[in-house]
């Protein structure tokens, strides 16, 4: 058959000037779930995607009983989510509602400086009440963050999450995608201002939460999960997961190429840093994901003067600190993430620690229903006084 010059021309023109076929929703990223933290909503305006983040003091619980006075974004420590698409034109209008000046940087963004947040070079300070509007473009994706770029700012609270998407999801395609922000507090008795000039914790917090008060991931078995990692505090942290290996597929500068991955099951995510991991949830089980050093896997960990600790610790042993034991499940199983917990699991769960629940179609449909319909729980007169007026144990 001779060669339709003509009609293979035609259909060349046509296809490369038919409209664009959206991609499959196979290709499509899905949204990522920051548990215990909002994401900041948008609006669009003249196709800009325009957020408002507030600088603000807050005042949070980390756990029942422990209250924290810090700065946050929006109502939240720390920030709520930003999450947008890479190729988008972004306006982030920030509101400095703080007693002092302000500035915030976009870490890990290639933008223009003057939008680069570092006060000083490219602009001016925020003064109290002022505000300042940040425009760029996203040309990249991953996991990136927010935070002031003045660091005692940054002890009291002040960062968030930064998530840019590609335009199509990345292979393999990941069935849930979580985020979490690292944080380190110094609390001192009866004060639940933070002390921003520590070298050491006591609290340490994934998404402004320590354990057991944290919220599960919940994930159907089979499915494949990333889990997004930020950490702007002053400790590195070895964050290891139980029962399952994983491979480290991004950083702050982006996707990694698969050649480099290997599998592990403990990683340091390094301060300022950002790490993503991924694995297949294929064994069924409530698998602790947290960090790895000692001090940092319970609350309230301070140093001992002579033989006495300045925690609750009932020695069983004189003159040595003992480890905790403190089951109060309770307290936490009106949350919908906990239901089918094992008698006793709050007591494993202290300090920078949370779960990734690895369940049954059935248990996952099970769950999905109590987030619908929560369940309504009336604590005893003695705890509601506690969780009210912020006074521990």
């Amino acid at each position: 058959m001779p060669f339709d010059r003509r009609g293979f021309l035609g259909r060349l023109f046509a296809s490369a000037t038919a409209p664009a076929v959206a991609a499959p929703p196979s290709a499509v990223p899905v949204p990522v779930q920051t548990p215990d933290l909002p994401k900041l909503p948008h609006k669009l305006v003249d196709g800009v995607k325009e957020f408002t983040l507030i600088a603000e003091v807050i005042r949070t619980s980390i756990c029942p009983g422990r209250i924290l006075d810090g700065w946050g974004f929006n109502g939240s420590i720390p920030g709520p989510l930003i999450e947008a698409n890479e190729g988008d034109r972004l306006r982030i209008i920030v509101e400095n509602q703080l007693p002092e000046m302000t500035g915030i940087h976009w870490h890990g963004l290639e933008i223009p400086m003057e939008v680069d947040g570092s006060v000083g070079l490219g602009m001016d300070p925020i003064p109290p009440g002022g505000r300042h509007v940040y425009e760029f473009t996203a040309r990249q994706n991953g996991t990136f963050f927010y935070h002031s770029h003045f660091p005692m700012q940054e002890m009291m609270g002040l960062i968030g999450m930064f998530v840019l998407h590609p335009a199509q999801a990345h292979t393999p395609r990941v069935d849930r995608d979580f985020g979490f922000v690292l944080q380190e507090w110094d609390l001192k008795p009866n004060n639940p201002v933070p002390n921003s000039l520590a070298m050491e914790f006591n609290w340490l917090t994934l998404n402004g939460k320590a354990g057991p008060d944290t919220t599960p991931m919940i994930v159907r078995q089979g499915e494949r999960i990333r889990i997004r990692i930020v950490n702007m505090g002053m400790d590195h942290h070895p964050i290891h997961l139980h029962g399952n290996q994983f491979f480290m597929t991004g950083t702050e500068a982006g996707r990694r190429p698969e050649a480099t991955w290997y599998a592990e099951n403990t990683i340091i995510v390094g301060v300022a840093q950002a790490r993503d991991i991924e694995f297949d949830a294929k064994h069924l089980g409530d698998w602790m994901l947290h960090c790895h050093l000692p001090h940092h896997m319970m609350n309230q960990m301070v140093p001992m003067v002579g033989p006495a600790m300045h925690h609750p610790v009932h020695s069983k042993v004189p003159g040595y600190p003992q480890d905790m034991w403190m089951p109060d499940d309770e307290i936490y199983n009106d949350k919908p993430e906990n239901f089918g917990l094992r008698k006793g699991w709050s007591g494993a769960m202290m300090g920078m620690m949370t779960m990734v629940r690895v369940v049954t179609p059935q248990r996952y449909d099970q769950i999905e229903a109590l987030r619908k319909n929560p369940p309504k729980v009336t604590l005893p007169k003695g705890e509601a006084h506690q969780h009210q007026h912020g006074e521990g144990k």
